[in-house]
């Protein structure tokens, strides 16, 4: 039955456990959790393949988490002091400093590219300069306004009559 424990880390000292939880199958030691593959159930699984498991890198999630690697690393920008890359995201290929993100122009190859070009493009998003964020908007007073006060009519209690 589950959560089943498969033994104890060499590294660590802690216990490995297999657990079936909400979002499926996974194995935990410590803090560190891994989750399964289908085609390995928790209740099949061994302390080694469990060991394997949790030496991999943790997988982004709904790609959030992962930095890519640089295309190209050039030297370091005469105005940041931090070396340009050459990076491919999510709308093209840029080059930054660190600081300033640069498109690539579409027909420009990307393996030509060099420190001197990557500069030019960098100088030019520099003087074009940003977007500026639009501050939160103030709130407008509101007028205050007052109740009328309704009066309320005075009650008459019906006399009882005496039988």
């Amino acid at each position: 039955s589950l959560p089943r424990e498969l033994g104890p880390d060499p590294k660590s000292g802690d216990t490995v456990t297999a657990y079936n939880g909400r979002f499926g199958p996974y194995v935990k030691c410590g803090d560190e959790t891994r989750s399964l593959p289908s085609d390995i159930s928790p209740l099949d699984v061994t302390l080694q393949q469990a060991l394997e498991l949790l030496a991999q890198p943790k997988k982004a999630r709904r790609g959030f988490g992962q930095t890519r690697e640089p295309i190209k690393v050039f030297d370091e920008s005469p105005v940041t002091k931090q070396k340009v890359q050459l990076l491919d995201g999510r709308y093209g290929p840029y080059v930054t400093d660190g600081e300033t993100n640069a498109s690539v122009p579409k027909g420009t190859a990307v393996d030509q590219l060099s420190f001197e070009d990557a500069l030019n493009l960098l100088a030019a998003r520099a003087t074009q300069g940003g977007t500026k964020k639009k501050g939160a908007k103030k709130p407008t007073a509101k007028k205050a306004t007052k109740k009328a006060t309704t009066k309320k009519k005075a009650t008459t209690k019906k006399s009882s009559t005496k039988k």
